[in-house]
């Protein structure tokens, strides 16, 4: 442990809670240099939706390591960027009617956020981009300035502008779009003219809130009817997280952009794109670059893992299937611990459950994590335990988690009830 507390930055995050040195790590599974087993209901904070060191990804990206593959090619042609740019037209985009093309940026997703926002202001000519009350999209300037989580924009040192912020769905019981479509109406508002609007329909690191089909719809149409752009940013939401392979899916909408990162990548690589309608593909060449968008290892397992594991609805019965196991533990933990828990959150295999204040929920963690598990919270107060599992977890290993999980908050209760006495 010294040498991470002598030389490493001060802003590393997750360690402080889990302060352990891991050394191997296999579908859901991590395990410490002295051999201690931690269940990890964390997963790269979505980025490894298909498991640590998924066996049939781990295949593919040896085979081509074996063979010489090409490694990093900027954005220059290669073989494997032409199989995962055919599996993603073959088995995501033509199955549900969408026709994008396919940027690579730089391989992080606030990279891919702010190719989206540059794009968006070019093609339209205007400069706001209206984002959402809890919105989280990354912490270079321009994503940081969309996302509204203070801790993130304190870092900022400089003013964040460009952005009009709206409440999302349910926040403080304000109905943002009819706000939002009055201002719209109205020359005096001073509201300006929107480029876009830039959200996650279920927010991630704000406490996963969830945005309706009929909330979605609206929005939808009153972008169309205002010509103006609507990108989903489903960085943490996508790649089957929700239960669809896109987590706007069920709501029938049909975004100007969408960007993925995380698990896009299949296996953990680092990986970003942004799906943009053909028409708004208006990017001179080298406009917006970044020297690691041919991460050629990134495209090989992100075409296996769309191979192996979209090509029929498997997967996606398999995912609907655990968020329900998932959703009746945090159903039954609402009714054995009132005094703990205010209400669920989430959908698919991107659940939650809310507490009555931080206290609890970084009482629960710790003592999930003294019991063997990988966990975090989120929302403005990271007052929300998230369950956040790999997707490829299987029915008893994900009930020895929730297993944890309910040990926990039984054990918090126990300390809340004594005090009380």
């Amino acid at each position: 442990m010294d040498i991470f507390k002598k030389q490493e930055s001060n802003v590393r995050f997750y360690a402080n809670n889990f302060p352990v040195v891991f050394s191997s790590a296999k579908g859901c599974w991590l395990k410490t240099k002295n051999g201690a087993s931690y269940i990890d209901f964390l997963a790269g904070a979505g980025s490894l939706n298909y498991g640590h060191n998924n066996s049939i990804l781990k295949k593919a990206l040896i085979d081509y390591i074996n063979s010489d593959g090409v490694a990093h090619s900027l954005d220059m042609l290669t073989e494997a960027k032409a199989a995962f740019l055919t599996a993603l037209r073959n088995h995501i985009l033509v199955p549900r009617e969408l026709d994008y093309k396919v940027q690579f940026t730089g391989p992080t997703g606030t990279n891919a956020v702010e190719a989206a926002m540059k794009l968006a202001r070019k093609v339209t000519g205007h400069t706001n981009i209206v984002t959402f009350t809890n919105g989280f999209h990354g912490c270079t300037y321009g994503a940081l300035a969309a996302s509204g989580n203070q801790h993130h924009r304190g870092g900022s040192g400089i003013p964040l502008t460009g952005i009009s912020r709206l409440p999302f769905e349910g926040y403080a019981g304000i109905d943002g779009l009819a706000l939002f479509k009055t201002m719209l109406n109205d020359n005096s508002s001073g509201l300006d003219k929107p480029a876009a609007v830039l959200l996650e329909t279920l927010q991630g690191e704000g406490g996963l809130n969830v945005a309706s089909n009929k909330w979605l719809q609206h929005l939808s149409k009153i972008c169309k009817d205002n010509d103006i752009l609507m990108i989903v940013d489903d960085i943490q939401a996508g790649c089957g997280r929700t239960g669809t392979f896109f987590s706007f899916e069920p709501s029938s909408i049909k975004p100007d952009m969408v960007i993925l990162s995380k698990s896009i990548g299949g296996y953990g690589l680092p990986m970003a794109v942004v799906l943009l309608k053909p028409e708004l593909d208006e990017w001179s060449p080298g406009e917006h670059n970044g020297t690691f968008r041919g991460n050629n290892h990134a495209f090989v397992t992100a075409t296996k893992a769309i191979e192996n594991y979209w090509s029929n609805d498997e997967f996606a019965k398999h995912i609907i299937e655990r968020g329900q196991q998932v959703r009746t533990v945090i159903e039954r933990a609402l009714q054995r611990f009132p005094s703990l828990f205010i209400r669920a959150k989430g959908r698919g295999m991107m659940q939650g459950i809310e507490c009555h204040g931080n206290d609890f929920a970084s009482a629960i963690v710790r003592n999930c994590f003294e019991k063997g598990m990988i966990i975090e919270t989120a929302g403005p107060k990271d007052e929300v335990i998230k369950f956040f599992c790999p997707l490829t977890i299987s029915e008893s290993e994900l009930e020895q988690g929730l297993h944890i999980f309910e040990y926990s908050a039984e054990c918090v209760s126990q300390v809340l009830t004594r005090k009380a006495s």
